[in-house]
């Protein structure tokens, strides 16, 4: 009897395991969140340099992650900066910085989420609706990361976060979805052509 791997190839291996680095960066800082931002000030972290800075290195982070095995069309490149600035319009009017973390933490998680559902199906397995497996997955982990706050002593279950890590995740892979179909209808013209 052959034994069938569980990971169906390299990618999918190496961006499950980022999701898991990322979580357990996120469950590990919980209890320390309050204290980093009081620590560095709410002043500092809302500059525009700040913010800034932080956002280049979410790129840096993000796109070798997404997209270093894919040639993307000048449609793809076109609708992803429309989409950054979206983001970014969001990011920026969130009032706290413990908000934003939750933007980016949690679209990250469902973008990881996402990209190995769709790395797996693309190798054989069988991932039924997999935008709305890794949203519902992505939700569940943002409950989870409420449920350990709620067992910290300096942290609360708030369900606006819960509605923060939802809306983030939701944004993501519905932007994520936009660009596939993007994709997919320049590639339709590249063949009609």
């Amino acid at each position: 009897m052959k034994i069938v791997p569980f990971f169906t190839s390299r990618r999918e291996r190496r961006l499950w395991i980022a999701l898991a680095i990322v979580l357990a960066a996120i469950y590990a800082t919980l209890g320390q969140a309050p204290a980093i931002v009081a620590a560095l000030g709410e002043g500092m972290l809302n500059s525009v340099g700040n913010n800034l800075v932080f956002v280049i290195i979410a790129l840096l982070v993000v796109i070798p992650v997404f997209f270093i095995d894919k040639r993307l069309s000048h449609a793809e490149v076109a609708v992803g900066f429309g989409i950054l600035t979206v983001y970014l319009l969001a990011w920026l009017r969130m009032g706290s910085w413990e908000a934003r973390t939750h933007l980016f933490e949690y679209a990250l998680v469902a973008a990881l989420v996402h990209e190995a559902l769709l790395e797996r199906r693309d190798n054989g397995r069988r991932v039924p609706a997999p935008a709305l497996l890794a949203l519902v997955i992505s939700l569940l982990l943002g409950w989870l990361d409420e449920g350990i706050q709620s067992l910290l002593p300096n942290r609360v279950f708030d369900l606006i976060d819960v509605a923060f890590n939802s809306i983030a995740a939701t944004m993501i892979i519905g932007m994520r979805c936009t660009v596939a179909w993007v994709r997919a209808w320049a590639e339709q013209r590249r063949i009609g052509a």
